[in-house]
């Protein structure tokens, strides 16, 4: 028995020792991802100047929006939760670059609701546990862009999320060449898919919601390489639930409309269910918005329970009445940008030096205290959750926006 709980400690231990030598992955790059997997890749085109890295990102707590405050790190039940600063810096460093280039026209996809018209079927299609036809990408249709490879336009190669902004490249015949700002490619759109910003846009507000940790910052660029962070918040994104309710889509967005009340159906029905107050709308049915009020009730909600703790909405993100209401106040419409990440990876570095403690001393006292492996293996386990849960570093901003944490575990 004592040689068999020597083995498995020593085991574990190798494990973790060999988790340290990973490579780290070359920073930056974004993304939206395949699931109900959101999409795209993010690399910065080939710069011409010097980049602004994560370590050249000042954050300063300036709060224009003070009640329901969140703590840098917090605790949630058993475990801990923060906001990502590292990762976030990394976002807007990659934000601050891509606009650097001051002659580049920005536009936006759009297709809510299809009110463009219905996107054309891809060339390779699936129906997802909705029941919508989706690329292999996970992008559904239904409100979707059609893409298509240069070298023909005959037939579409995936779909674009509405509200993701792209670099406008050109025009061909009925469709603009397009490079999105989360993508490694160019692309052709047919131009009614795409609205086109003034030259004048800047993307100076932005909103970063975490729907691993479910909690929400807005945070302000005053000068290069400087942010000031605006308010820190509890939030509740998107559950996965078909065949109504879905996660809130990974990657970055355009805020585009804004509405002091918007009204939703009831699941499965023409009727009116109640309605969101403050709602900003970024990616097809996706808002930012307070406590929901569900009919009959006229009067607003400030707060719910419910905020912060695990996914539940249908796509939105919901937030405290008064914080959705500075959001919709703070932000300026079709300037404004929202990114949706998911970001914790467990850093193996920190565990290492502690490997050894953790489980090779418990082996030799398991061992003289004849504990049975069982009993040592869970007490074990549950011990590398905790370390899992309470040590955390911030990934690239590809793996944050898939949910993929490549080579680092």
């Amino acid at each position: 028995m004592k040689h068999s709980v020597l083995f498995a400690c020593v085991v574990v231990g190798l494990i973790l020792a060999g988790c340290r030598n990973r490579q780290e992955p070359p920073v930056p790059v974004v993304v939206q991802e395949a699931e109900p997997k959101d999409t795209a890749v993010l690399e910065f085109p080939h710069p011409k100047e010097k980049q602004l890295t994560a370590a050249d990102i000042s954050l300063t707590k300036e709060l224009l929006y003070d009640q329901h405050t969140l703590e840098d790190t917090y605790p949630y039940k058993d475990t801990v939760r923060s906001f990502k600063w590292d990762v976030i810096r990394n976002c807007l460093a990659y934000i601050e670059n891509m606009q650097r280039d001051t002659t580049a026209r920005w536009v936006v996809l759009q297709n809510y609701k299809n009110l463009n018209k219905e996107a054309p079927l891809v060339r390779k299609f699936v129906r997802n546990v909705y029941r919508r036809v989706s690329d292999t990408l996970g992008v559904e249709r239904y409100q979707s862009v059609p893409l298509y490879l240069p070298a023909d336009t005959l037939v579409p190669e995936r779909y674009g999320r509405d509200g993701t902004i792209a670099y406008l490249k050109g025009e061909e015949g009925s469709f603009y060449r397009i490079l999105p700002a989360t993508f490694e490619e160019e692309w052709l759109a047919p131009r009614r898919y795409l609205k086109q910003l003034p030259d004048s846009t800047v993307f100076n507000h932005v909103i970063f919601v975490d729907r691993l940790d479910q909690n929400i910052t807005t945070l302000e660029h005053v000068s290069e390489g400087e942010w000031k962070i605006r308010s820190m918040n509890p939030a509740t994104t998107g559950m996965h639930a078909p065949p109504y309710a879905q996660e809130t889509p990974l990657g970055m967005y355009l805020l585009q409309q804004k509405k002091t009340r918007m009204v939703f159906l009831k699941d499965g029905s023409a009727e009116t269910g109640g309605y969101a107050p403050y709602a900003s709308r970024f990616t097809n049915g996706a808002y930012i918005h307070g406590v929901p009020v569900n009919a009959p009730r006229t009067s607003m909600i400030e707060y719910s329970w419910s905020l912060g703790t695990t996914p539940r909405s249908h796509m939105c993100v919901r937030n405290a009445t008064s914080h959705s209401k500075f959001v919709f106040d703070w932000a300026p419409t079709e300037c404004s940008l929202v990114v949706i990440s998911l970001a914790k990876v467990l850093c193996c570095d920190l565990l290492y030096p502690f490997y050894s403690y953790f489980f090779l001393v418990p082996c030799f006292w398991a061992a003289s205290r004849q504990i049975t492996f069982q009993t040592l293996l869970k007490g074990l386990l549950h011990l590398m959750l905790r370390l899992m849960r309470a040590y955390t570093v911030p990934c690239s901003w590809k793996e944050l926006s898939t949910g993929k944490l490549s080579g680092r575990l």
